[in-house]
């Protein structure tokens, strides 16, 4: 059976993105249809159900300082939230030394100060960078010719501090630094008020897992939510934006398209996308990213009078958090695998890969990390409707193609990784879907809201 129904506003993709932009456009009196490529919502949130009420994310999980509209709207749908574990010693490893220490900076004077004045300049460089139109800054051609990657290499005088600014950066970017424009990386981090506000913005997570949101957002909308429904095709070359998924075609005066930008280029598009907009997407570059849980019967490392916070640059696993739920049990271990060895650890048989994670593990806070009661993963780049876990543009990209990020094309607009705020974190899909939806509003402003028909035909 396929529908056919009518609303003021299609949204492809049922993220935090989407679903934001559906609220948003709902909230002011209009219709709305949302299709969804998955069988679930929450796009790349998503929890695993450990048992007994118990959750842990698989996916995007930490909020923090700064990010207030992600705070509202938890509050708002009666998420609650509860602080990171941060009590008790951190782990350092580097060149085989495992050393233990208090505070933010690892336990070596040189690496400590070589780490605060590269982050210095960073601060510097992110001040000359407007995260709204980063190709407008001064010198954003140069900027935009280097790699980050380069910059850290140029930048830090210590091989650990080298390696763990390496590290930090590619950690937020869920790709290789040597691959992400450092014009990219200054807008990125700028959105967010600079690259040490997004390094502290794990100060909590949500209770019952953080695709608790996209749930509680879904339900309000009800079956204006349409699963297992990907897009295959928008049509706007007649007086509506005709939009096509499997299981419905929905006819509309806006369209918002909410998906990841390399999916949102798989989409057919009549009449064709503007040149800047397909040469844009063409530069959009994602990482290999696998997160790593072990879980254990309880967090024995707290005992022993560790945080579970650990860093070893050069390891499989180089690093791990505490990501148990909040009442403390069971225990859990945390980790990416590092994007630059990634894509060698994805071709590892899942059993290697395991034992690679849990060795890293054993040597951060002891041998009964090697037994864990359970271990979960997830390749974000496998999944067919993420792409990735973090998408980034690759150098020369936004002063060429820059302002096509977020210019809508007729009337179709975009609603996901354009944001200014906090890009790439939970706060920032919900700012980019709100904004993307204020865009939608404005331009049906003064128009009567449609009368959402439904009919349903034979395949």
């Amino acid at each position: 059976m396929h529908e056919a129904r009518e609303a003021d506003v299609a949204v492809v993709g049922a993220g935090l993105a989407g679903l934001a932009a559906a609220r948003a456009v709902v909230a002011a009196g209009h219709s709305v249809v949302v299709c969804e490529a998955r069988d679930r919502v929450g796009g790349r949130t998503l929890d695993h159900d450990l048992g007994g009420g118990q959750v842990v994310e698989a996916g995007g999980q930490w909020i923090g300082g700064g990010q207030e509209r992600i705070y509202e709207l938890a509050a708002e749908l009666g998420v609650e939230t509860f602080p990171g574990r941060s009590e008790g010693a951190k782990v350092f490893v580097f060149d085989g030394k495992r050393r233990t220490y208090d505070g933010e900076l690892p336990p070596s004077r040189r690496v400590a100060a070589d780490l605060v004045q590269a982050m210095l300049r960073l601060r510097r460089l992110e001040k000359r960078v407007p995260a709204e139109a980063p190709w407008e800054a001064r010198d954003a051609e140069r900027l935009d010719a280097q790699t980050l990657g380069a910059w850290v290499d140029r930048t830090t005088k210590t091989r650990a501090g080298r390696a763990l600014l390496t590290l930090f950066t590619g950690i937020q970017h869920g790709a290789d630094p040597a691959n992400v424009s450092l014009l990219y990386a200054l807008s990125f981090f700028s959105s967010g008020g600079g690259f040490a506000r997004y390094a502290e913005a794990d100060q909590h997570r949500l209770v019952g897992g953080s695709q608790a949101l996209s749930r509680r957002l879904a339900d309000r909308l009800g079956d204006a939510v349409v699963l297992g429904s990907p897009v295959r095709r928008i049509d706007q070359s007649g007086a509506e934006v005709v939009v096509e998924s499997e299981l419905v075609t929905v006819r509309a005066r806006r369209a918002i398209v909410a998906a990841p930008p390399i999916l949102s280029g798989s989409i057919e598009y009549r009449p064709e996308l503007p040149s800047l907009r397909r040469q844009l997407l063409r530069a959009v570059g994602y990482g290999v990213v696998i997160k790593a849980q072990a879980v254990y019967d309880e967090p024995f490392w707290r005992a022993e009078g560790l945080s579970g916070t650990a860093l070893g640059p050069g390891l499989a696993a180089p690093f791990a958090f505490d990501n148990s739920p909040p009442g403390g049990s069971p225990g859990v271990l945390l980790t990416f695998l590092h994007p630059r060895r990634g894509a060698a650890l994805a071709d590892l048989r899942p059993a290697e890969r395991r034992e690679a994670v849990l060795e890293c593990f054993a040597t951060y806070v002891g041998p009964k990390a090697r037994q864990p009661a359970g271990y979960l993963e997830l390749d974000w780049s496998a999944e067919r409707w993420s792409a990735g876990c973090v998408q980034y543009l690759t150098p020369g990209a936004l002063t060429r193609y820059g302002p096509a990020l977020r210019e809508p094309c007729g009337r179709v607009h975009w609603g996901s990784e354009n944001g200014t705020v906090w890009v790439a974190s939970m706060e920032g899909a919900i700012r980019a879907g709100e904004r993307a939806a204020g865009e939608v509003l404005a331009a049906l402003a003064g128009a009567a809201p449609a009368k959402e028909r439904v009919t349903v035909t034979t395949s």
